[in-house]
């Protein structure tokens, strides 16, 4: 049963749909990307998700019953992009607030925070206060407060902004353990190498709408445009190009990235070669990158693509 299925959600603001008509479902201990560019509906959606808005239609159905958002936020960990910390409060208090109102007792949050504080080496942070945090330190702590009471499902919007590799790495590594440990993640980012690496579905909302559905590996599959990349143990000779099953996209002393032609396959192609003398080295698909296939459909105005395992 999937922790999250979103019926149809649809939300207005004035003449904008904001959110216009969207269904997807999110399993139990998935890393699942919600990607779209600024202004696409991916704030207002998530802002559904947590109950700050109300939906003017569609259902929300959280852990298999109806989106309770009074009771069922104590089990949700929100980051948003604007961070939500008091400048002028210690750290220490301030987490063990937070901790609180999401219902732990005192006795449990501190022994959270403090557990949490020594795995990120935040121990001599208790007493200072954010106003005398860098904007990475920020972030940590952040990130803290907000999976502190082990939530089911965790949503953080851009959790990577301001951190340096080290403490990026950090952070990934958590995910992996918390996503490994059963909880679900929805993970909203703009850089695309971060969701290729991290993620395990993705969807893709543009104008309100979703355009794209699909595992990361289905989404490059479905997308891939017969590119390989051939080196070869020997030099190639213009003689060894002049040839209708392939075309010559960028060429090297040994190598080249070649667009196979429709109606051909590998194995005709590397036969052509094997013919011509030429030993080869490698031959490698280049699928495109999350970032190109983002492209692509934001610009253009695409029909929405689902995939279902």
């Amino acid at each position: 049963m999937p922790i999250l299925q979103i019926n149809n959600l649809t939300k207005n603001f004035a003449t904008q749909k904001a959110v216009n008509n969207i269904s997807l479902n999110i399993e139990k201990g998935q890393i699942f990307g919600l990607l779209g560019p600024n202004g696409a509906g991916k704030t207002t959606l998530i802002r559904m998700i947590t109950g700050i808005f109300y939906p003017d239609q569609g259902e929300i159905i959280f852990d298999g019953k109806p989106f309770d958002p009074i009771n069922d936020i104590a089990y949700i960990g929100y980051m948003p992009e604007e961070r939500g910390l008091y400048k002028k409060m210690k750290i220490g208090e301030q987490a063990l607030y937070l901790a609180q109102l999401k219902g732990l007792s005192k006795a449990d949050a501190t022994a959270k925070i403090k557990e949490w504080f020594n795995r990120f080496d935040m121990q001599s942070w208790w007493n200072k206060k954010v106003e005398d945090l860098s904007k990475g330190m920020s972030q940590k702590l952040q990130f803290v407060t907000t999976v502190l009471h082990n939530p089911k499902l965790i949503i953080l919007d851009e959790p990577f902004s301001g951190l340096d590799p080290v403490n990026a790495n950090l952070i990934r590594d958590e995910i992996y353990r918390m996503a490994k440990e059963g909880a679900t993640i929805i993970f909203s980012t703009h850089r695309m190498e971060q969701v290729e690496e991290i993620c395990d579905h993705i969807v893709l909302v543009n104008k309100g709408e979703k355009i794209l559905d699909g595992t990361v590996n289905q989404v490059k599959q479905e997308f891939k445009e017969n590119l390989f990349k051939v080196t070869f143990n020997n030099e190639l000779l213009a003689e060894h190009l002049a040839i209708h099953l392939f075309e010559v996209k960028e060429k090297k002393n040994n190598s080249i990235i070649l667009q196979r032609n429709e109606g051909f396959s590998n194995n005709d192609i590397i036969q052509y070669f094997i013919n011509k003398g030429l030993s080869i080295e490698s031959f490698n698909e280049i699928l495109p990158s999350l970032n190109q296939i983002f492209i692509k459909l934001v610009e253009g105005t695409p029909t929405a693509r689902q995939f279902n395992n």
